[in-house]
């Protein structure tokens, strides 16, 4: 596969370059779902047009990383699938929505994966892990009330999206997240619990939203995911194995 992007992802990605020929992977663009930079919108945009031009003129399949953040299923209400109509309600939000629909249009051969808040090696500093360990160390977090996240771990997405390609998966926008939704109040206590810190929290009042993202159609598609251990205390086990790695500290420093 060809891999664009030289970042977290496309770094968790290496392992399969030499594997799917026929796929092009877009691991380059906008990274923090708080982003509201026009310009890097816009490049995005751009960079997206021309690799659009690349695979429509080779045939290749265009894996497209979009999000599955409460931006897009936050909402009060929402089932969190794919098939669902959904109003963005963050800049972050709309501008993949509004990628996604330039893939559909596209004429191209494609894959659309809505990723939920993905943790491991190479992470960048504003994403969410490495910033709530950040903020723990500096001993105040700003906390929204009611808040909810999906994690996965990268190794897990970069696991389904082997099985996706190497089954021929296309034409599909597809939640790839563990589909438990886990109280940021939650996600805290354990960081501080693995850090031995207890921090401040900064409470901030927010519209409650369950979080949810349904893996419904995924577990259709890659029946293995069975075997990546999804449940409750998933995050749990994804935050201490990153931690016993020094992964999430180092990304954080």
């Amino acid at each position: 596969m060809e891999i664009i992007g030289r970042g977290f992802i496309a770094r968790n990605l290496e392992p399969l370059a030499a594997a799917h020929p026929d796929a092009l992977i877009l691991a380059a663009g906008v990274s923090s779902t708080v982003g509201t930079s026009v310009v890097e919108f816009r490049r995005e945009a751009e960079l997206l047009e021309s690799v659009l031009e690349k695979v429509t003129a080779d045939g290749r399949r265009l894996v497209f990383f979009s999000t599955a953040s409460s931006g897009v299923y936050g909402a009060p209400g929402c089932g969190g699938r794919e098939d669902e109509p959904v109003a963005p309600s963050t800049p972050y939000a709309a501008h993949k929505l509004g990628l996604e629909e330039t893939v559909r249009q596209s004429g191209a051969d494609y894959l659309i994966l809505r990723l939920s808040h993905l943790v491991g090696e190479h992470q960048r500093g504003h994403q969410l892990i490495p910033a709530l360990v950040e903020q723990i160390r500096a001993g105040v977090v700003q906390v929204r009330s009611g808040a909810s996240r999906d994690l996965l771990d990268v190794a897990d997405m970069v696991r389904i999206l082997d099985v996706l390609l190497a089954t021929g998966v296309s034409g599909q926008v597809l939640n790839v997240a563990s589909g438990y939704p886990v109280p940021i109040e939650a996600i805290l206590d354990h960081l501080e619990l693995a850090l031995g810190v207890r921090a401040t929290h900064e409470v901030t009042e927010s519209t409650p939203g369950n979080g949810y993202v349904s893996t419904e159609r995924l577990a259709q598609l890659v029946p293995s995911i069975a075997e990546l251990g999804f449940d409750a205390d998933y995050y749990r086990r994804v935050i201490d194995a990153r931690m016993l790695a020094g992964l999430v500290e180092r990304a954080a420093r």
